[in-house]
């Protein structure tokens, strides 16, 4: 199934909503000097480095095209399985580490209605330490066919801002996405009882084509 949010054509790369206070004044910035560095070569020494800074931004903020995965439960998030861990009301938490090599943006592990998003203050310690259980982040939880499904996305040590692009009430399709971490962190979805996971840890997901459940 294609993304319904882009008119982008398939195979296509855009960039992610929510990045343009990071992107606008990097890439203002490297067009400046490089304007100026064909009349001074001080500016042509500042071009560099702001040039190299404004490509790894679009590299960063990409939002690339994807054929969304046929399934139950998918991968809401590009990066690593971090860790799969039985809760105590039954649920699996499967903690997926998206590094800052990773697309930021995350998608909608099924389709759904948006019952809740909740900004919960907190700190900015790595995504990969055990402490980042209190980072900032954002609680979403979605009605779905297999009930309750809920997802966190946690900020990083980088990653100081999370961005949701759809609100409460939102129906989303299975792979639409629905926000953005900027730079490196985490996303957590919590497994209802019963559901077997498929993924292990150490294995790399892509946001809704990975496959999170086994039949």
């Amino acid at each position: 199934m294609p993304d319904s949010q882009t008119s982008a054509p398939r195979g296509g790369v855009r960039l992610a909503r929510g990045a343009s206070p990071w992107l606008l004044p990097t890439v203002a910035t490297a067009a400046l000097s490089l304007a100026r560095a064909r009349r001074s070569g001080r500016w042509a020494a500042v071009a560099v480095p702001t040039t190299a800074l404004a490509a790894g931004m679009l590299w960063f903020f990409r939002d690339p095209e994807r054929e969304i995965t046929q399934g139950r439960v998918i991968s809401p998030a590009d990066g690593v399985v971090q860790s799969i861990m039985p809760w105590k009301d039954g649920r699996t938490r499967v903690a997926i580490f998206m590094s800052p090599l990773n697309v930021h943006v995350n998608r909608a592990p099924l389709a759904s209605t948006v019952t809740s998003v909740e900004h919960v203050p907190g700190g900015f310690v790595p995504a990969f330490n055990k402490e980042s259980e209190n980072n900032e982040r954002v609680v979403w939880h979605f009605d779905t066919e297999l009930g309750d499904i809920e997802m966190v996305q946690i900020a990083g040590a980088v990653a100081r801002r999370i961005v949701p692009y759809i609100p409460q009430g939102t129906k989303v399709e299975q792979g639409e996405r629905i926000g953005l971490i900027r730079f490196g962190s985490r996303v957590d979805i919590y497994l209802p009882e019963g559901v077997e996971v498929a993924v292990e840890v150490g294995q790399a997901t892509t946001a809704g084509v990975t496959r999170i459940d086994r039949d």
